[in-house]
């Protein structure tokens, strides 16, 4: 395995262990419900995956989770799909995001940024108070618990305030953010009928104002249920006629009223990219959500009141909901609304800079975009303050550790981490108390029976296999919208392994704990019977200053052959010629397998991407065994359809 390395990048010393929020944890927990209080975070992952019940038991006390209604058991069904978690217990979740404002009233709730890179602070009180204003309002138009509310919004304060209003009320919060069309946006809202609309009139991205009231118009006449659409002027406009102003809904001074509904009530939908077909409408729960992400971001990403969150996101991921969840540990949270990387490529460490954040989240490509335009972080800006960099949406390639820990900082915690908008968490990834390997996330998250499995369900170790998850997630999805039998919620995850969660990513877990993520399963590279994932490939590949971005497919052909193309996106100035070829072709070679070395390498003019940022594998694949445009991919979830055409149109050369 390339990515190994017995000696670790990074290591935490004694003091940061001892300090760690899953060290205190740990030591209550052995006190309380017997947990392991010797061997560390293994002992303790190990005893929470085995005493399940007791390990979210264990949470739910130490987070001070409010039942309003006490809970019958933790888990009443540990059944998947279907699991019931705390049945019986009733909470609201913007309660508890709210919780800080008691005390700390005057301070930082969220730190607002747009692409000025001045940021902007919202109290805790002025936050709570607009969100006790809005769920008046919203009671008022008549909005009742388990009602849609959707967001056309980009990352800004109102987009909080109005999820938590939502949720405040116990309606159900969906968002899309403003650079969706209106065919990607009507393809999730009409999928769950909102009755409340939240719009801007447009949005500034790049240093330019982008105009979105057409598409507004367009999806008010699409969504018959609407019966309010609440106008914010992001770009000054006065508010359209039918519309309710953003100022008149959140001016006055009221108590948040917080409904109080089962675990189970649904909190928001979200959705996956959606490559073929409609987009699956995944909808998890407030309790869910609730009691994972206060794991998540207090125990493993050791998130507290003195702490700054700022991860780039935008409304339309599922790291946006990750993020406002940062509220729950009274972490005060960074919204930027602008391009990554304006008006430069380090725009984002500026960013991180002026906001004082504690832990910076971002993507691999970011941070491979930064190492490829010369970017140096710790010499251009002050990040001292910076404790964790952490980083999602596809694996870091080990040239991505590196570069962190030569130009940020020597003693930076780096956190690679992988999940899924699925269960709107992570599987693997951050641990404060445990040594950073290169190319590795550090380990299983607390509570997760992650392993790695071959065709046959036996576990491996050491050895590429499938992603799946052993034992229920309270926040997996309590169903997918319009999916009443429950059949695509249970063909998407629960086909391969009936009863056991199969993510579709090939993942290799070490002997000391860590994973690796070699890419998703259903475009894994199976070649002569050695499989790799496409992230291997391109972590090679793009190495390599000529290359900006690649595609790899792995097809399998009607004669039982095997083609594997490689499409490179060029540097500026770059020429595919022999020596190029032969490069890319040595370095597969040498730093993966022979058997891995394209069959052919071509060039394009862009990769493909969904409107989420992943490299479209599978639509591409099924283009090129000769599966219609139309029936490959949905074409409201393609950042570029034109793109696409490029592989139509060699499809049907290879088969003339």
């Amino acid at each position: 395995m390339t990515s190994a390395q017995f000696e670790p990048l990074w290591q935490p010393d004694e003091e940061r262990v001892a300090a760690a929020a899953v060290t205190r944890f740990q030591s209550w927990a052995a006190e309380r419900h017997g947990a392991p209080a010797e061997g560390g975070y293994p002992a303790l992952h190990r005893w929470s995956v085995d005493e399940l019940e007791t390990f979210w038991q264990a949470v739910a006390e130490w987070f001070d989770i409010r039942f309003s209604t006490p809970y019958e058991r933790v888990l009443g069904d540990r059944a998947m799909p279907g699991a019931r978690w705390f049945p019986g217990a009733t909470l609201n979740y913007a309660e508890h995001a709210l919780r800080a404002a008691a005390e700390r009233p005057d301070d930082a709730a969220l730190l607002h940024v747009d692409e000025t890179h001045e940021p902007t602070p919202i109290s805790w009180a002025e936050l709570r108070r607009g969100v006790g204003s809005l769920a008046a309002e919203l009671r008022a138009l008549g909005v009742r618990p388990g009602d849609r509310v959707s967001g056309y919004l980009p990352n800004i304060p109102e987009a909080v305030t109005a999820f938590l209003a939502t949720a405040a009320v116990g309606a159900v919060w969906t968002s899309c953010a403003p650079d969706f069309g209106a065919r990607s946006v009507l393809d999730r809202f009409q999928q769950v009928e909102p009755v409340v609309l939240f719009t801007v009139d447009g949005y500034r991205y790049g240093g330019k104002e982008h105009d979105r009231r057409a598409t507004v118009a367009e999806l008010r006449a699409e969504l018959p249920t609407l019966r309010a659409v609440v106008h914010i002027p992001l770009l000054g406009t006065e508010t359209p006629e039918g519309a309710l102003a953003w100022s008149d809904l959140t001016s006055a001074d009221v108590e948040p009223v917080f409904e109080q509904v089962d675990f189970s009530h649904p909190l928001w939908v979200l959705y996956s990219s959606g490559t073929t077909g409609l987009p699956k409408a995944i909808v998890q729960s407030q309790g869910g959500i609730l009691i994972e992400h206060f794991k998540q971001l207090g125990l493993h990403c050791d998130l507290g009141p003195q702490d700054v969150f700022f991860w780039y996101t935008s409304t339309g991921w599922m790291m946006w909901n990750f993020l406002v969840s940062g509220l729950l540990t009274g972490t005060t949270v960074v919204l930027y609304d602008g391009s990554p990387g304006y008006p430069d490529t380090g725009a984002q460490w500026r960013i991180a800079e002026r906001t004082g954040a504690t832990l910076y989240g971002t993507s691999a490509a970011y941070v491979m975009a930064c190492a490829k335009a010369d970017v140096h972080p710790s010499r251009d800006f002050d990040l001292s303050r910076i404790g964790c960099v952490a980083t999602t949406g596809s694996p870091l390639p080990p040239d991505g550790f590196r570069w962190l820990h030569d130009e940020v900082r020597e003693d930076l915690w780096i956190a690679s981490v992988s999940g899924g908008t699925d269960v709107c968490s992570c599987f693997a990834g951050a641990v404060p108390t445990l040594p950073v390997h290169i190319g590795e996330l550090q380990a299983a998250g607390l509570g997760t029976d992650l392993q790695s499995w071959d065709p046959s369900g036996k576990p491996l170790t050491g050895e590429v296999g499938e992603l799946v998850v052993v034992n229920p997630m309270p926040s997996m999805p309590i169903r997918f919208w319009n999916d009443p039998d429950g059949s695509r919620y249970r063909d998407s995850y629960f086909e391969m392994f009936p009863g056991v969660w199969r993510h579709g990513d090939w993942i290799t877990i070490t002997d000391r704990g860590s994973v690796v993520i070699h890419g998703r399963s259903d475009s894994t590279l199976n070649r002569q019977g050695v499989r790799m994932g496409s992230a291997d490939i391109y972590e090679a590949v793009e190495r390599l200053p000529e290359i900006r971005e690649s595609l790899v497919i792995g097809l399998e052909e009607p004669d039982g052959g095997y083609w594997m193309p490689l499409f490179v996106h060029l540097a500026e100035g770059a020429t595919l010629d022999e020596d190029l070829i032969a490069r890319i072709k040595r370095t597969i070679r040498s730093e993966l397998s022979p058997r891995h070395v394209p069959d052919d390498i071509i060039e394009v003019p862009a990769v493909p991407h969904t409107l989420t940022g992943k490299r479209i594998e599978v639509p591409v694949k099924r283009l090129l065994q000769g599966t219609p445009l139309a029936k490959a991919v949905n074409p409201g979830s393609v950042d570029d359809l034109s793109l696409l055409h490029f592989y139509e149109e060699l499809a049907r050369t290879r088969r003339a």
